[in-house]
């Protein structure tokens, strides 16, 4: 099965050659369907009820997980909660070492060339 690489948000626009989705349903669906290289996700969506967080806890409860896992939200708080659940999975052995996981927060509006190298889809 080929990889691919998915960015979750509902306000930026994903870097080239990933596939944007904006819900967490979307991203969930893409994890148990295929096998993401890297995964990038952010905290606050649209819906308050069911962001990012929301769904690092179905990745853990499930047991979906990327090769590379970047967290970019904004949100200070949101962005270092998803992080902290990401790497305790990784602690408790509920998810594989071998996953990257990395906190980049992005701005909003544009994406400086410096911080679009770590969405390089060569990796």
């Amino acid at each position: 099965m080929d990889h691919i690489y998915v960015f979750l948000d509902d306000y930026r626009e994903a870097p080239e050659g990933y596939v944007l989705v904006r819900t967490i349903d979307e991203c969930r669906t893409l994890l148990k369907e295929y096998n993401i290289r890297h995964l990038s996700l952010d905290h606050d969506l649209v819906s308050k009820k069911r962001n990012g967080l929301m769904l690092v806890n179905m990745m853990v409860d499930e047991q979906l997980y990327a090769d590379r896992i970047t967290i970019h939200s904004a949100n200070a708080s949101g962005g270092k909660n998803m992080y902290k659940c990401l790497k305790q999975a990784q602690l408790d052995a509920k998810m594989p070492h071998s996953t990257e996981v990395f906190l980049r927060p992005l701005p909003l509006k544009s994406y400086p060339p410096h911080m679009l190298q770590h969405y390089s889809v060569a990796k």
